[in-house]
């Protein structure tokens, strides 16, 4: 049976819009996967000390049998393929994929924590998944 994924977009570099269309395309393309639902698409002010231009962001709802390290493996070759660099932390980006939650599981390994340890501190995904959650509960 599918498990419940709720993964994060962003971009703040070159056409962000077109950053987050290729990345729910390409979610929904995964093994296994369906892309169930998307959030509004909103724009937020950056994080972190390194100065930037505004965010794009947008949460989709994944039903999907790839396990937990599968799925963010899966994210991070998107981002890759969508000309992400991994150059400053925190820093800009053309594609940023995170994987906020994964049904009720808690996972806590160095390369791998569920549910996200930012969503605490980010309304913007807490938006988000609150207006994702319905969908996941009419399973």
């Amino acid at each position: 049976m599918a498990d419940w994924a709720f993964v994060a977009l962003g971009s703040n570099l070159g056409d962000r819009s077109a950053y987050l269309a290729f990345a729910r395309e390409r979610l929904a393309a995964l093994p296994g996967t369906t892309l169930v639902a998307a959030s509004a698409i909103e724009e937020t002010a950056p994080l972190g000390p390194v100065p930037q231009g505004p965010y794009l962001n947008q949460m989709v709802l994944l039903s999907t049998e790839l396990e937990p390290r599968a799925l963010l493996e899966a994210c991070a070759a998107i981002e890759q393929s969508a000309g992400r660099t991994r150059e400053a932390r925190w820093g800009p980006r053309t594609l940023d994929l995170d994987l906020v939650r994964y049904d009720d599981l808690e996972i806590a390994e160095p390369t791998l924590m569920v549910p996200h340890p930012q969503l605490p501190r980010r309304p913007f995904w807490q938006r988000e998944l609150a207006e994702l959650w319905p969908h996941a509960q009419s399973r």
